[in-house]
């Protein structure tokens, strides 16, 4: 995130603040006095000695939500992020419309990769204030690695007719439009980025574009450009590493999504194809890691868990792997794939009725899929 705000010249706080000791509820003199000199080491940058010096507070005056706002503060410049989360989550107990309070939970579990987590505190941050900035722009950066382009695109599109010419907002619309399937409108948005200059920001919208037309080998080398201007950007290397991928260069490509989760371990199109060439050269247990992270950022995405399973078939977990295509395929019935695998399993299982129920579903499923494709009845 920090390269994303110098990259678009966004200002946002990406370190949890700590509020500024402005009342206290009426505490006895050596808590206020406590608390004073906590808040004085907060401020210097001493934080083990404010860290001890909060807690020592809490003991006498465990309700003060200023106090557990900054330890909690405290213990995020500390990397504590889970241990943050608590003393944040004390804190929205007593006083659930403290804003401060609850967009630094959002940074702490943001922080620690549960990003849906951040999108559900931001969504009631935005929805308490609609007019902060820093919330709604964390919370489309947030909603973009969840997938959720079309709320990208609803938070987003109000602004843009107020702000036409902020890069940062332009740049995050454009990706959620291009994703999204929209680019006509999205390509509206690029070519307004293009007018400023050449810029890594308009050669990934563009190579993004070409690769959802499947122009694979030009959006190669857009994505090339993109991350020769701006190797911090966001996305840049998960992009060139799926143009990598889809041009035959695995190894490459392979790179490209270790730079990309360098600065960006939290992405989750890196975490899952680099999970998925893991696997193909027999790396399960670096697989798994791999997928995991992928999941613990876009909780039940089916092709995640459609990884994980194939992974349990790949190294002789048979049943385990039946369970879960089995509520794979429950919880998404149109998943070919899925279908395809649970088939496999069931003969292996000898389970020959239940393989030849799945395999008539995929038949069924392709012989859909082949008649809503455009001039089907003419043919």
């Amino acid at each position: 995130m920090r390269a994303f705000a110098k990259a678009l010249g966004l200002a946002l706080w990406l370190t949890c603040t700590p509020l500024t000791c402005i009342s206290l509820a009426q505490p006895q003199p050596s808590s206020d006095a406590l608390l004073r000199r906590a808040v004085e080491l907060h401020q210097a940058g001493d934080i083990p000695a404010a860290t001890s010096a909060y807690r020592a507070y809490l003991k006498q005056q465990p309700g003060n939500v200023m106090a557990l706002s900054n330890l909690g503060a405290a213990l995020a410049k500390e990397g504590q992020y889970e241990d943050a989360i608590v003393e944040y989550k004390k804190a929205l107990e007593i006083d659930p419309r403290n804003l401060p309070v609850r967009v630094n939970l959002a940074l702490a579990y943001y922080k620690t990769s549960q990003i849906s987590l951040a999108a559900e505190e931001l969504t009631k941050a935005v929805q308490q204030q609609p007019t902060n900035r820093q919330a709604i722009f964390l919370l489309a950066d947030c909603d973009l690695r969840l997938g959720e382009n079309k709320k990208v695109i609803g938070l987003l599109s109000p602004l843009e007719k107020a702000s036409p010419n902020d890069k940062a907002l332009v740049y995050l619309l454009g990706t959620a439009l291009i994703r999204d399937n929209q680019s006509a409108r999205g390509q509206m948005l690029v070519d307004r980025i293009l007018r400023e200059g050449e810029s890594a920001e308009a050669r990934l919208l563009l190579g993004t574009t070409k690769m959802n037309a499947q122009e694979f080998a030009e959006a190669l080398v857009d994505l090339k450009k993109a991350v020769e201007l701006n190797p911090q950007l966001p996305d840049v290397f998960s992009y060139y590493g799926l143009a990598l991928l889809t041009t035959g260069d695995m190894a490459e490509a392979a790179n490209a999504f270790r730079k990309e989760l360098e600065t960006n371990p939290n992405d989750f199109v890196s975490n899952l194809q680099l999970g998925v060439i893991f696997k193909q050269d027999q790396r399960y247990d670096e697989a798994r890691s791999s997928f995991d992270r992928a999941l613990r950022v876009r909780p039940g995405d089916p092709a995640v868990r459609y990884q994980l399973a194939t992974l349990d078939l790949m190294t002789g977990n048979v049943e385990q792997a039946c369970a879960k295509l089995e509520q794979l395929t429950r919880d998404t019935p149109n998943f070919v794939e899925a279908h395809v695998s649970l088939a496999t399993v069931y003969y292996r299982l000898k389970r020959k009725a239940d393989g030849d129920r799945e395999r008539a579903t995929v038949l069924k499923l392709n012989a859909e899929s082949q008649a809503a494709q455009p001039g089907a009845k003419e043919r």
